[in-house]
């Protein structure tokens, strides 16, 4: 059998269900030829084991996805490859050419989650301080200030009025995901930089903070390029967007204190595994808490 033979094996059952999705489901030339490598891989792997690709069982198809792994693909790359086994055994099932799915019950290896980028202290300083000279100079400083003093989201920002601010004891309160309400600390200078900016405008109590054109409450997108410009402006030429300060602002907060549940708090996060994301930058912190305080590690350093 030559290379190509081998690439290709003759399977029916594949060629039908790359027909279905062509003609009954209209997917694009690019997503089926993904389907076909996927699917003529599993093809290959049945071949080898001298299985028809319908009589495999649920172990094999984990054989196949191990074999997969072991050939170094990514979990992304394998999540990919037995969804597509998915789809295709649920096809078969459907078609009544198998009994059930021996993929159904296989579960996906998880991919790495990509941790987020954060600007160091001096950087997020340096982005911050803008001029407040310049056109909308007052604006711009009090809206950094406030993302990263407060850690909020970029919606959260946009909808924000002059009501849910109280300047005198330094809370921002905030109608967060799922209706719920929180209270956020404002830092000094973004307290300092709010009241500056809304003693420039005068604006009412129930004035959007940060107007768009018509009166309205800033767009999102209003707020990205802005902060881009500033950002290459202040010499920053990172990717700088509004929830690269929200990631900054966690990451500060818990290097500095050590304490995960405040952070979810203050982020507005229902669950916690979503703020222990912020933890990779947290280690070196962690481990002179851990030094100082654990009795093993003082009885470890001789101090016990």
């Amino acid at each position: 059998m030559n290379a190509e033979e081998r690439a290709q094996p003759p399977v029916a059952d594949i060629e039908d269900y790359l027909a279905h999705l062509q003609v009954e489901r209209r997917m694009s030339a690019h997503t089926l030829d993904a389907y076909r490598r996927d699917l003529v891989s599993l093809a290959q792997w049945a071949q080898h084991e001298g299985v028809e690709v319908s009589a495999l069982h649920g172990e094999q198809v984990r054989g196949f996805v191990a074999a997969e792994h072991r050939r170094g693909l990514s979990p992304k790359s394998l999540q990919r490859r037995l969804s597509a086994c998915r789809s295709f055994y649920a096809w078969l099932v459907k078609q009544g050419r198998i009994a059930a799915s021996p993929a159904a019950s296989i579960r996906s290896p998880k991919a790495p989650r990509k941790l987020p980028q954060v600007l160091d202290p001096d950087e997020a300083k340096a982005l911050v301080e803008v001029p407040t000279d310049a056109p909308l100079g007052l604006r711009d400083r009090a809206l950094l200030e406030l993302f990263y003093s407060s850690g909020l989201r970029l919606s959260e920002l946009c909808a924000l009025r002059w009501r849910d601010l109280d300047l005198s004891d330094a809370l921002v309160n905030v109608l967060g995901k799922g209706n719920k309400q929180r209270s956020v600390p404002l830092g000094s200078h973004a307290r300092a930089a709010l009241a500056e900016w809304r003693g420039s405008t005068g604006a009412a109590n129930d004035a959007h903070v940060f107007p768009g054109r018509g009166g309205g409450p800033i767009t999102p997108r209003a707020v990205q390029l802005r902060m881009r410009h500033l950002a290459q402006q202040q010499g920053l030429f990172k990717r700088v967007h509004p929830h690269l300060l929200r990631h900054s602002f966690a990451s500060h907060i818990l290097e500095s204190s050590g304490d995960l549940r405040g952070v979810q708090e203050l982020l507005g996060h229902a669950d916690i595994a979503t703020t222990q994301i912020y933890t990779h930058l947290d280690y070196q912190h962690l481990a002179k808490v851990y030094d100082a305080a654990h009795p093993r590690a003082r009885r470890k350093n001789g101090e016990g």
